[in-house]
């Protein structure tokens, strides 16, 4: 039995949402204000209740359009499936037939009708019918246990009746153990009774207390152990980490210590159908290495012999949780501006191969895609460099736009913009490429490469067009002439600041470029000679990631720059500028004045 679906009406940030689980993990993953806290506060209000209360939700927690009033009532509706025998006769009131005929579990929690403070009243049902009460023994059916973020663990493993440690204990202690507990801390009691230590203090508190008191109101003193029986001790054990006690020992493995303990104590509990574990971000306290140890483990929980299923629930702000995370565990929350979206990446069809080349893909930094509202992707190193600085001439400032720049390495786009679109992540996507035209080539000759000049048919590259297919109202892909190095090189002002750039890398190749530049005729020839001299030498090509990296240095420190007119079309539409003027031709550009004068 395990939580399939998860639909949230009226909830603080989310007017509707609609969220799909499945067995084992699920990684809700999303920037700040997203919603994560508001979905783990809905799982709370069906699964807590064993070590601490339900949620308590007022008024303020009701969901409030923009510059509107509160509309309708907070409604949670859970979905189980998977459910055996057992299950279906602890929720035989909740069944419902699906589609396919399987019976699952339906139970709804409402929200409403605020009193005088402003708390809204709970009601809990199953089924269709408001009528039919949620019962008690379901409740206690359910269980579920939840971690705070930026939580003490070491408060939960301290000595203590209720414990997480002293639960554990009594549920995997049978009577014949703790009959051989208590026999062996009798026979304990009784030798340290014996030593002289034990003894002498005795005798000094009996004496001092009978003289005290006199032999009529004396009471009878022993000194012990005080957890003399099972259940004491189970209320006094402490765990010792490398030889200190637990407060010692650091946030980071504590934390990991009371996962264990708890996930124990879940698994080996014969008294709940369903149990789950919610746990609000994770990494806290934990290095990146730990992070990756601790999703690892929480991928392969299974079910062994003897043990209860656990599903779990983890909300994570760590790209390194959302980069090695299966796919199909993720469940993301995007705030589009408009509303809060829910996406689940295990639902996108991707063309053979895509799928295996984007996990492999994702590492710290793409998985930034997940977190970000608008996205600008990039072919390499180079265009990663230059677009920031670019959008910066444009005065765009992409970090405060939301825009997440990132370089795909190569042509991978094909991978990634599955992710996106009207049907999958509805955010603006700008997806930044080279035209890379060619000529038709003759029987067994190779393609030549194309220069055009400004006004010139473009015939993009047949791996272009795809990606152009693919475009909608969201992800669009944006090209110039050539590459972005050419397309650059097709105005003075560039030309002169790459010559710069090329002149402190490699100041002899500068100096044969800049002649040839100087010799050419028009732009497009000055632009050929220049993009040639770096890019296409017999030998020591210029490195274009080296390259890009010493130009936009020299763009940062004020150098004139014109922006191509189709990078600037690509980051309008990622920063989504009510004033971004419709797509024009290639070879047009925006000029944009330089901060200072240019040192030549």
């Amino acid at each position: 039995m395990y939580l399939a679906q998860l639909d949230i009406t009226n909830f603080r940030k989310l007017k509707k949402a609609e969220l799909h689980f499945q067995k084992g993990l699920n990684v809700l993953v999303g920037g700040n204000n997203a919603g994560k806290t508001a979905v783990v506060d809905a799982l709370r209000a069906l699964l807590a209740g064993h070590d601490e209360p339900y949620p308590r939700l007022d008024a303020e927690d009701l969901h409030r359009p923009k510059d509107g009033n509160p509309e309708g009532d907070i409604v949670f509706h859970y979905v189980f499936r998977d459910l055996d025998a057992d299950d279906e006769a602890d929720f035989l009131a909740a069944l419902k037939p699906d589609a396919d005929g399987k019976l699952e579990a339906r139970i709804t929690i409402r929200y409403s009708e605020a009193d005088k403070t402003g708390r809204l009243r709970a009601k809990r049902w199953c089924g269709d019918h408001e009528d039919v009460g949620l019962t008690t023994d379901m409740m206690e059916n359910l269980r579920g246990v939840y971690l705070p973020p930026l939580r003490d663990a070491s408060q939960g493993l301290k000595p203590n009746r209720t414990s997480q440690l002293s639960r554990l204990l009594q549920l995997l202690a049978d009577d014949a153990g703790k009959e051989g507990i208590n026999n062996a801390l009798k026979e304990l009691d009784e030798a340290l009774k014996q030593h002289p230590p034990i003894v002498s203090t005795h005798t000094a508190i009996k004496g001092r207390h009978g003289a005290m008191l006199g032999p009529q109101l004396a009471q009878a003193l022993e000194l012990g152990l005080s957890g003399s029986d099972f259940q004491r001790l189970a209320s006094r054990l402490s765990l010792i980490v490398d030889a200190f006690e637990i407060e010692q020992n650091g946030l980071g493995f504590n934390n990991l210590i009371f996962m264990a303990v708890v996930l124990s104590e879940l698994a080996k509990n014969p008294e709940a159908s369903y149990r789950g574990l919610i746990i609000e971000e994770p990494e806290a306290h934990l290095h990146p290495q730990l992070q990756a140890v601790l999703l690892g483990y929480l991928e392969t929980i299974k079910a062994v012999e003897g043990e209860k299923s656990v599903q779990l629930f983890v909300t994570s702000h760590s790209p390194n949780f959302a980069s090695i995370a299966d796919l199909n565990s993720l469940a993301c929350l995007v705030d589009t501006g408009a509303g809060v979206e829910t996406f689940f990446p295990r639902v996108i069809s991707f063309d053979k191969g895509k799928r295996e080349k984007l996990e492999r893909y994702l590492d710290v930094t793409r998985a930034e895609l997940f977190f970000a509202r608008r996205v600008i992707f990039v072919e390499g190193a180079a265009e990663l460099m230059l677009v920031s600085v670019l959008a910066e001439k444009a005065d765009y400032k992409l970090r405060e736009h939301g825009v997440s720049l990132i370089s795909v390495e190569g042509l991978n786009f094909d991978s990634f913009m599955p992710l996106f679109g009207a049907k999958a992540l509805k955010i603006p996507v700008a997806v930044i490429t080279d035209a890379d035209p060619v000529a038709a080539a003759g029987e067994g000759e190779e393609p030549q490469a194309l220069y055009p000049a400004p006004g010139d048919a473009v015939h993009i590259s047949a791996n272009t067009a795809k990606m152009k297919e693919s475009e909608d109202d969201f992800i669009k892909v944006f090209h110039g002439l050539k590459t972005l190095e050419y397309d650059l090189a097709l105005h003075a002002d560039n030309r002169t600041a790459m010559l710069a750039a090329l002149k402190e890398m490699h100041p002899q190749i500068a100096k044969t470029v800049a002649a040839a530049v100087e010799a050419a005729e028009g732009d497009a020839a000055k632009a050929r000679a220049l993009f040639s001299g770096m890019f296409e030498r017999t030998q020591n090509n210029v490195q274009k990631g080296r390259f890009g990296q010493a130009l936009a240095q020299v763009f940062a420190d004020g150098a004139a720059c014109v922006v191509p007119n189709y990078i600037g079309n690509a980051i309008a539409h990622a920063c989504q500028a009510a004033e971004a003027a419709p797509a024009e031709p290639a070879d047009t550009a925006v000029q944009v004045e330089p901060a200072q004068p240019a040192e030549q």
